[in-house]
């Protein structure tokens, strides 16, 4: 199995304030090009595209290919197990929206220790266990972001599932809050295969300052920056995945191009790499990936990531003598709140996968932009 996914959480759209104006012209010729060259797997999830990822797959890869001709990922929210019977009807929704009889591989969304803790009121191990004997799933796995002595207490309480979802990345691998490889090695030792998400770490590694970008053009001229971030988590031993959230059909060709002649990164290459680190960590205040996990619920219906991209942005612009996000700010918080309005209710944090505070960022947010305004 060639070990790219197509990870259809940050498909093309017709509106780009719209995450569910998918552009599904553009994903049917994505969906395409992948299965022509060799790929086969595609990951989606209940809430990805504002709701409309499974639908999306259904209409642009089921109905369009042979059931054995691709292999399909989706997740149990756990985020949005609220009462009983709710796993029950968002497992059979999933069904429906999807198009399929039964899932290749079946994930529990996000596990931490509050999802985690409500997986186990709501018995959803054992749900998907039964699903899976009556040939619904055929394999059993769940996606992670938390420390490795939480996913080490999940490993060892449920061993039964067949594999694990980690974010992996070079800026994360020695990373001390993310703790990418020491999740690596915890899964590795009770014995289960990975699948990576965030590679490119939700496109930060495929925009890397131009001193790093220089590095790696020197070292390899011919590859694409993005390619350096898939080549260094297919490269880890034990995985079997990475998933890539393309979002254009040349992203698509690009990344099923290198990846048909995948080449795992050598000594030179992870040395190239810890220098690119280090230019990053001084280029990127936030390191936030625009998951937007943080934004549902915001009472203050604050647009999260859009901040902390014009921030990011406005800090690389500064060192550059070329600064103008302002106007850009000014047009999102339209019809928004300003990061100043952030209540500090703290939800956003416990939601986001990169553990951010993001109630602190925030305020710096509001000091850059709103400062004198």
């Amino acid at each position: 199995m060639e070990k790219l996914g197509f990870g259809l959480m940050r498909l093309p759209l017709l509106n780009r304030e719209d995450p569910a104006s998918v552009d599904l012209d553009q994903v049917c010729a994505m969906v395409d090009l992948f299965l022509e060259r060799g790929f086969t797997y595609f990951d989606t999830a209940y809430m990805y595209c504002g709701g409309r990822s499974e639908i999306v797959l259904r209409e642009a890869l089921v109905k369009r290919h042979p059931r054995e001709s691709f292999t399909v990922a989706t997740k149990m929210p756990t985020m949005f197990l609220k009462t009983p019977g709710d796993q029950e009807r968002i497992f059979a929704e999933q069904l429906e929206k999807c198009g399929v009889d039964y899932f290749d591989y079946y994930l529990l969304h996000n596990l931490g220790v509050e999802n985690y803790r409500t997986a186990q009121a709501f018995g959803t191990f054992a749900y998907l266990a039964e699903r899976k004997a009556a040939g619904q799933i055929r394999r059993l796995g769940f996606s992670f972001h938390d420390s490795p002595q939480v996913l080490e207490q999940i490993l060892t309480e449920h061993p039964e599932v067949d594999f694990v979802q980690l974010q992996i990345n070079y800026l994360d691998w020695e990373d001390p809050t993310i703790q990418a490889k020491s999740c690596h090695d915890v899964a590795r030792r009770h014995g289960k295969e990975i699948v990576v998400m965030e590679p490119v770490k939700g496109g930060i590694l495929s925009r890397i300052p131009p001193e790093a970008e220089a590095l790696l053009k020197a070292s390899r001229p011919n590859d694409s920056v993005a390619s350096w971030a898939i080549r260094f988590a297919a490269s880890q031993e034990g995985v079997m995945m990475v998933l890539s959230g393309m979002s254009s059909l040349e992203q698509m060709a690009d990344n099923t191009d290198y990846m048909s002649r995948f080449a795992p990164c050598t000594q030179e290459d992870y040395a190239v790499l810890r220098q690119v680190v280090d230019l990053i960590h001084q280029a990127t205040p936030v390191p936030c990936t625009a998951c937007r996990y943080c934004v549902d619920g915001c009472p203050m219906n604050i647009p999260i990531p859009t901040y902390f991209a014009l921030y990011n942005a406005e800090y690389v612009a500064q060192q550059h003598g070329y600064a103008k996000q302002l106007v850009y700010y000014t047009n999102a918080a339209r019809g928004h709140g300003l990061a100043s309005q952030c209540v500090g209710c703290g939800q956003c944090a416990r939601s986001c996968p990169q553990h951010i505070d993001i109630p602190e960022e925030l305020k710096k947010v509001a000091q850059l932009f709103e400062n004198g305004q």
